[in-house]
């Protein structure tokens, strides 16, 4: 309360996101890198073959699109991701990360072909 008995009024702040979202795209982010950590495992150390410059790009596309992933990951738990404004260039981190994934694994079929 203010010195005149009012209730103080509370500067707005800015509007955060839905209940569920940010748990949403965290389980999302870490389903995407288990898959991407797995079929980085399998395929480099496990698949049989020789390997090619075909495989070592798609080597490369997938080790790229893990560390995008781990930033998305890490940008989803900061505290800041609640607002509106992160939250989307979070959204945008982990999109990077899929469209890596999608061409790395596309790569890698060509390599294996």
């Amino acid at each position: 309360m203010s010195q005149d008995g009012a209730p103080e009024k509370k500067p707005p702040s800015a509007p955060g996101l839905p209940v569920g979202y940010r748990q949403g795209v965290i389980t999302a982010i870490t389903v995407m890198l288990a898959f991407s950590l797995y079929f980085l495992r399998f395929w480099n150390f496990e698949a049989p073959g020789a390997w090619n410059s075909l495989s070592v790009v798609a080597a490369g596309l997938i080790v790229i699109a893990i560390l995008i992933q781990l930033v998305a990951l890490w940008r989803s738990l900061q505290i800041a991701d609640e607002r509106e404004p992160v939250y989307r260039r979070t959204l945008q981190w982990f999109l990077a990360g899929i469209v890596a994934v999608l061409l790395g694994v596309m790569v890698a079929s060509l390599a294996y072909a």
